[in-house]
């Protein structure tokens, strides 16, 4: 028990947290196009990429399998058998690691247009509701004049 916290206390940092300590080199690949990390509803847009992209290596794999199954339920598992394997052994040989990298590129690289896009949305909605805003300030001018 005592040992365990002597080398609790030797392990932890001892420098100020202004300054960092250097991180030993672990067997974790950084990629440096993909600094930041990301939320939990980016890492699901990004598995939503990685999805796509191996449906669209895979399709006509798939539509072979989903033309075999029209019509079918508990059947089609048997009937439609190779169409099955062949899509499911090509989704498995495109989902790798390597591709959900690709598709994390591919949502870095979109991830400025995207942000470019939410702004500009902003800018609109803000300017609508600025001229709203002009407009009821008029419509209770006239109305105070009126009123006088």
């Amino acid at each position: 028990m005592a040992s365990t916290s002597a080398a609790a206390s030797t392990t932890a940092p001892s420098s100020s947290p202004s300054t960092p300590t250097p991180q030993p080199q672990s067997s974790r690949k950084y990629n440096l196009h993909n600094p930041l990390p990301l939320s939990a509803a980016q890492e699901a847009e990004v598995k939503q990429l990685y999805y796509k992209r191996v449906r669209a290596h895979c399709a006509p794999e798939i539509k072979a399998f989903a033309e075999c199954a029209v019509n079918r339920t508990v059947t089609a598992t048997w009937v439609c058998r190779a169409q099955r394997l062949a899509m499911n052994s090509c989704m498995v040989a495109h989902a790798k690691p390597e591709e959900e990298d690709r598709a994390r590129e591919e949502w870095f690289a979109t991830h400025e247009e995207r942000r470019r896009a939410r702004e500009e949305e902003l800018a609109r909605v803000e300017k609508r509701r600025e001229e709203v805003i002009r407009m009821m300030r008029e419509d209770e001018a006239r109305r105070k004049k009126r009123s006088s």
